[in-house]
C-alpha cells in the first residue's frame, strides 16, 4: 500500500476526520482519537491498535517484515505496519475493528445498515 491508499482507505470510515496529534498525522473519529501514522520509521508505519498484546506478539512472529513494536508501546495492545507492506484486506479488518470501538453507536449502527 502507498501513504495515500491507507489515508483513503481511513478517510473511508464514516466520521474520520484528519488531525494532528504531536506534530503528526493522525486521525479521530467522531472527534475520538482513532490512530496515528508513527513517522519514527523510516518506511512510514502506521499504528494499529489490536484487541491484546498476545495478537500484536503473533503478527511480529508471523510476519516481521510487516509488522513490529517498539519500546515506546510495548506495554500496549498496539502493532506498527508497514504501509509497504501491510495486507489491505487485514489492515482494514484491524481498522474498522478499532473503529466500532471508538465511533458514537449511532454511527456504527448506520454503517451496518447501509
Amino acid at each position: 500500500m502507498t501513504h495515500d491508499e491507507v489515508r483513503a482507505l481511513l478517510l473511508s470510515f464514516p466520521g474520520v476526520e484528519e488531525g494532528v496529534s504531536y506534530g503528526q498525522p493522525s486521525y479521530k473519529a467522531a472527534g475520538k482519537f482513532f490512530t496515528w501514522m508513527w513517522p519514527k520509521a523510516p518506511e512510514g508505519c502506521i499504528v494499529v491498535h489490536l484487541d491484546n498484546r498476545d495478537e500484536r506478539d503473533l503478527l511480529v512472529e508471523m510476519d516481521p517484515a510487516t509488522f513490529h513494536v517498539t519500546e515506546h508501546h510495548r506495554d500496549h495492545p498496539i502493532v506498527l505496519a508497514r504501509i509497504a507492506s501491510v495486507d489491505r484486506t487485514w489492515l482494514r479488518a484491524a481498522l474498522e475493528r478499532r473503529w466500532r470501538r471508538v465511533a458514537p453507536r449511532r454511527m456504527v449502527k448506520a454503517f451496518d445498515a447501509a
